[in-house]
């Protein structure tokens, strides 16, 4: 198990590690701060892909948090990563949010938006704009052969007032259903995710820790690529979950208050 003290990079998971709602957890200013100190980094990490850095940015200035754009980390941004090492500018049939249809674009992908052009892939992301049309056209791709990516693989997105929104998982599903393809997932608790940051920043996976409060995303991430886990009992895991789990992290905490103290 990793020495917690030698950790260089810290992913960190937003709602039920670092904030709840619209309210930070009590120690959360105080552990990036202890970061800093020690000359450690941290990254927030999410799988949401149909909001780009700058509207969580905002959220997180909102809160008392300013943090630059490149502490931030998401599913989309993974994902063109990952396809950039396959294949730099191809056609992409994009399923996703204009913000991240710009991400896309700005990356120096060609995005394909009919039938009459065959693209190199078909991307899903959390789509909140997906079309009956965007669907059909999708699933006549797959048929053909073409690659399927989609960039995380969450069945419901929470949201204020207790309730969820569907995800990209259950979308996964529609197109599971229609034409027997899976795509190939990246986001937690898939390891490309994590492939895409030790990519990007340049890290090993031995200098990398993922906190967070979800056993099967955050926590299998760890499981799933070889870095430290560390499980926070602030979110969606009680204690009661977390005993009666096969996932285990490496290390358990109360809070991210918690550990901030576990590292000064």
């Amino acid at each position: 198990m990793k020495d917690l003290k030698d950790i260089k990079c810290f992913l960190l998971d937003m709602d039920g590690t670092f904030y709840l709602g619209n309210e930070l957890f009590d120690g959360s200013l105080d552990f990036l701060d202890i970061l800093k100190k020690q000359g450690k980094s941290f990254l927030f990490l999410t799988n949401n892909s149909s909001k780009n850095k700058n509207q969580y940015r905002d959220k997180l200035k909102r809160l008392g948090c300013d943090v630059d754009e490149e502490d931030i980390f998401t599913s989309g941004e993974a994902t063109i990563i990952y396809l950039n090492r396959i294949k730099r500018g191809a056609g992409i049939f994009l399923m996703g949010t204009p913000f991240l249809e710009e991400e896309f674009q700005k990356a120096g992908f060609k995005l394909i938006r009919s039938r009459d052009e065959k693209p190199d892939f078909v991307v899903l992301g959390f789509d909140t704009t997906l079309t009956y049309e965007k669907i059909w056209i999708a699933c006549d791709f797959l048929r053909e052969g073409i690659p399927f990516i989609a960039t995380h693989p969450d069945f419901n997105c929470p949201i204020e007032g207790g309730k969820y929104m569907p995800d990209t998982g259950s979308m996964i599903k529609i197109f599971e259903a229609s034409t027997g393809h899976f795509p190939v997932v990246i986001g937690k608790p898939y390891r490309y995710i994590v492939d895409a940051i030790t990519d990007k920043y340049g890290l090993k996976n031995e200098e990398i820790a993922i906190v967070g409060d979800r056993l099967y995303t955050d926590i299998k991430t760890g499981v799933n690529s070889g870095i430290t886990s560390i499980l926070v009992f602030s979110g969606e895991t009680s204690r009661d979950m977390y005993a009666a789990s096969d996932i285990k992290a490496d290390y358990e905490f109360s809070s991210i208050k918690e550990l901030g103290e576990a590292i000064k």
